[in-house]
């Protein structure tokens, strides 16, 4: 009697075992959505979206959420700060565009010499501009940099508010789509690559529930891989949780390659990324690699 007794209030733990993961309100934070397709039993998902990548880091550091996916960027940030961050897997690939309003005489980078740019502070999107702008002998200064969430970027250009935009998608798409804007690079020849969004939790998680991570990354590498293979599928849940029409979804599509696998050029694109950070002052330090950053759960449910 004591054994069934003691099975049974196991089990109703595990049926009431909810785990909480925070993503960003784009089409290439979707995969989270699809983690109930892959759920063992008794476990259940909550997604809490956020609008900005601070927000959703600052979520997985005080522990409002158990994992979080947002931008290399506001990861490496808490990783510099000493925050409780660690990496363990990626999330998103691509997602990027430099958009100008259709008929702008703005057709490549040096063409943003002295235009009003949205760019959103803390992005990874910041870090790679600065970057290209840099590459066409640029600065900062030499365009006037506005700060516009990614959400409101494509309705700003629309309005004539802003000359162009270093957006995420579906903001892309949704220019396109509208017949607004254009595409003036996808700005992924950097040393950074198409690396942009990963996933992350809190180390304390780490060092009390590795098994939870073991799993949440089976999950999350079944529900990145179905997402990439059935493409109406990926369209249609992006126009259901984002609240965007399907041509602007099917537009934006093309451009997101969502992703679960720390690689060696992973490690080496997150790496340069954070030397820039640290060149542009944006971060005092760099985040010690070989803690914030653990590759040990992605190797350990690869093959199965």
């Amino acid at each position: 009697i004591a054994t069934a007794l003691a099975s049974t209030r196991m089990s109703a733990l595990a049926q009431d075992r909810v785990i909480k993961v925070g993503t960003l309100k784009l089409i290439h934070g979707i995969t989270p959505y699809f983690y109930e397709k892959f759920l063992p039993a008794g476990m259940k998902v909550e997604v809490i979206p956020f609008e900005s990548p601070t927000d959703g880091k600052n979520a997985v550091a005080t522990g409002s959420v158990d994992f979080g996916i947002y931008g290399l960027a506001a990861a490496t940030l808490g990783g510099a700060n000493g925050e409780p961050i660690v990496v363990i897997g990626a999330a998103c690939n691509r997602g990027m565009a430099v958009v100008a309003g259709k008929d702008a005489p703005i057709n490549s980078i040096k063409d943003l010499k002295g235009k009003k740019v949205a760019i959103w502070p803390g992005s990874t999107q910041e870090v790679v501009i600065l970057d290209r702008l840099s590459a066409e002998g640029m600065t900062i200064n030499d365009i006037q940099s506005v700060r516009v969430s990614f959400s409101d970027m494509a309705p700003a250009l629309a309005r004539g508010d802003i000359d162009a935009y270093v957006g995420a998608e579906p903001g892309p798409g949704i220019s396109l789509a509208n017949g607004v804007g254009k595409i003036v690079e996808y700005p992924y020849s950097t040393p950074t690559g198409s690396l942009n969004m990963v996933l992350t939790t809190r180390r304390e998680m780490i060092e009390k529930d590795p098994e939870l991570i073991r799993t949440l990354l089976k999950i999350h590498r079944k529900a990145s891989e179905y997402a990439m293979s059935d493409r109406e599928a990926f369209v249609a849940m992006a126009a259901q949780k984002l609240g965007q029409q399907k041509p602007s979804i099917e537009k934006a599509a093309p451009n997101v390659e969502l992703t679960w696998k720390i690689d060696d050029l992973f490690l080496k694109q997150a790496e340069y990324y954070g030397s820039q950070m640290l060149s542009k002052k944006q971060i005092r330090q760099l985040p010690d690699y070989k803690t914030f950053i653990d590759s040990s759960f992605v190797k350990s449910v690869e093959g199965t």
